[in-house]
């Protein structure tokens, strides 16, 4: 983000700041409108390229409100493709709030697909398995999330209802796909610490299946908007299993890495049905 461009403090500053990266972002494509978005997790960008017909890509931040990732893994460019006979665009990777930026800018590249035209938000990330029948490399359809950021994109007397917040309509499209995958609830945090075997137990305890530190804001900020959201996550280590290692960031990064263009395989599949 510019320093000229403000910081959104609102749900509708967020979404007008939104609806001036959309237009530039239609504009560059030569689109009149997308039928998709694609948020890419932690070493997700290889899925791009299976994921369908690239026809431009260029940085985000040549967008409004846009600033590059640090994270490793994620990448800042943004890329128009397309799945069929659908136009999808893709975020090649995002920001996150242990990265400093507040939740209107976490959530900014999909307030700006839809803002776009997208009614379809697809999340994808790598998180920790709270569960022994979980291995790493393994995909995971989220069906719900615990949001345990203590923050929100949204703010003012609004309420938004997320009682079906991960669409049961792509669900069941992404089961007809590979009727393998497990479904699970992800619970999300703010990192960057990891956490304590304590606190994994609880999380545990309560339900919850994966454990990461993104996809839950931007779900929220695309139901908001009306937006159907499919929610994918990768295992990328094993998190409370019988034996509790030490967190290899490289080795985890690897996992997802190795599977990323199957990944793009797998999503390329449901938005085609979707």
């Amino acid at each position: 983000m510019s320093e000229s461009e403000q910081l959104p403090r609102t749900t509708g500053e967020a979404k007008e700041l939104a609806n001036s990266a959309a237009k530039e972002l239609l504009a560059r494509a030569g689109a009149d409108s997308f039928d998709a978005l694609v948020v890419l997790g932690s070493g997700w960008a290889g899925a791009a390229d299976t994921l369908g017909t690239p026809d431009i890509e260029f940085d985000a931040t040549e967008l409004p409100g846009f600033v590059a990732p640090t994270a490793e893994g994620h990448s800042g460019r943004v890329r128009s493709t397309w799945v069929g006979d659908k136009r999808v665009v893709v975020f090649m990777g995002r920001v996150h709030l242990y990265e400093g930026p507040d939740p209107m800018v976490v959530t900014h590249a999909v307030r700006t697909g839809i803002a776009a035209g997208a009614r379809v938000a697809v999340l994808t990330g790598s998180a920790g398995s709270l569960r022994t029948d979980y291995r790493p490399g393994q995909p995971v359809v989220l069906r719900d999330h615990v949001n345990l950021t203590a923050r929100s994109p949204l703010t003012g007397p609004d309420f938004v209802d997320l009682t079906e917040a991960y669409s049961e309509r792509l669900r069941g499209i992404i089961h007809e796909v590979d009727a393998s995958l497990a479904e699970g609830v992800y619970v999300a945090t703010s990192g960057p610490q990891l956490q304590t075997p304590a606190e994994l137990k609880i999380l545990r305890q309560a339900g919850a299946d994966v454990v990461g530190r993104s996809i839950a804001l931007e779900a929220i900020a695309s139901v908001e908007m009306g937006a159907e959201v499919l929610g994918l996550s990768v295992v990328s280590n094993d998190a409370v299993g019988a034996v509790l290692e030490p967190f290899e960031s490289e080795r985890a990064l690897e996992i997802v890495t190795q599977r990323a263009r199957r990944l793009g395989e797998l999503l390329h599949r449901t938005l085609a049905a979707a």
